[in-house]
């Protein structure tokens, strides 16, 4: 659905059709992202029984932070453990004065 919701706003069926899920379930879904904070509803001027969803401004930023400290944690993590194997000291160690 966020993949969906990147190109463009879409309504609950489109997206109900584009991820193969019965209405339903993509109920469920749409009301996690939305407690999430992560995508947000409005109508269309023309009829407010549409339900049109799309990703909010911004809501992405906290999630990519996390990814990155995540991956910059395994980077070292596994630095670590490679240099443990290998017998040599880590980067990390070295910077710091240890051997």
């Amino acid at each position: 659905m966020i993949e969906l919701l990147r190109d463009r706003p879409r309504r609950a069926g489109e997206l109900a059709e584009g991820v193969g899920l019965s209405p339903a379930a993509l109920s469920r879904h749409l009301r996690l992202l939305k407690a999430g904070g992560l995508i947000e509803e409005g109508h269309p001027d023309y009829d407010a029984r549409v339900r049109i969803y799309a990703l909010k401004a911004g809501a992405m930023a906290g999630l990519k932070a996390w990814v990155d400290e995540t991956d910059r944690l395994w980077a070292d993590q596994l630095a670590a453990l490679k240099a443990h194997v290998e017998g040599t000291p880590a980067a990390g160690a070295r910077r710091r004065g240890r051997r």
